[in-house]
């Protein structure tokens, strides 16, 4: 029971210097949000999202799961993308993730690894799809970190696939979705180069049309 007592202790003191610094900064946070910024990323504990990016409560509305997955029949990542787009309008979706993900190296993998693998099948798609490419990289953990890159980049195209991204677009709503990845041995980010700002950067058979 000490460690949840820890954690209260942990609490009252961050909302005690919260409070030191910035009298107001509760009640102000109590009246709604007014994200910029969408992050979808990995589950993994040492990816923190606002604390990577330097962010304060309030300012990052955040999706996790298992290896920054964007599945079109994931009810829960798809109310959060509606929500965060059509209601908070934010300016930015980031796809995040990184590198050493414990979901992308087991869904490489031939293991057996019970219920998850039917999550992980979605990064065995993208492995076969880029497997000519991937089959060059000799070394595995390099071959690893551009199957991470990979994912990134298929995932970002898959926010642009959904219909709430695109009626944003449609609308002349400003969104742009970027795709980025995080480097755990120096907590450093880096930016893919696949962003996409407007229905122009989805492939014809996947825009969605009057």
């Amino acid at each position: 029971m000490s460690e949840l007592e820890d954690l209260f202790d942990n609490n009252r003191a961050w909302a005690e210097s919260m409070q030191r610094m910035e009298p107001t900064f509760f009640q102000d946070l109590s009246k709604g949000q007014s994200p910029a910024y969408l992050w979808i990323g990995c589950a993994d504990s040492r990816v923190p999202a606002s604390q990577v990016i330097g962010l304060q409560p309030g300012e990052v509305f955040v999706h996790r799961n298992v290896a920054n997955l964007v599945v079109h029949t994931d009810l829960n990542l798809l109310s959060v993308l509606q929500y965060a787009v059509d209601v908070l309008q934010v300016r930015h979706v980031l796809v995040v993730g990184h590198y050493g993900c414990g979901g992308v190296r087991a869904a490489y993998g031939n293991a057996d690894n019970g219920l998850i693998d039917n999550w992980l099948r979605h990064i065995k798609e993208v492995q076969y799809r880029h497997r000519a490419q991937l089959e060059t990289i000799v070394d595995k953990e390099q071959r690893l970190a551009t199957l991470c890159e990979l994912n990134v980049q298929s995932q970002v195209a898959n926010v642009c696939h959904t219909s709430i991204v695109q009626h944003a677009w449609r609308r002349d709503q400003r969104l742009s979705v970027h795709g980025w990845i995080y480097n755990l041995q120096d907590g450093l980010l880096k930016d893919l180069g696949c962003t996409v700002e407007s229905a122009a950067g989805v492939a014809d058979a996947f825009r969605v049309v009057n």
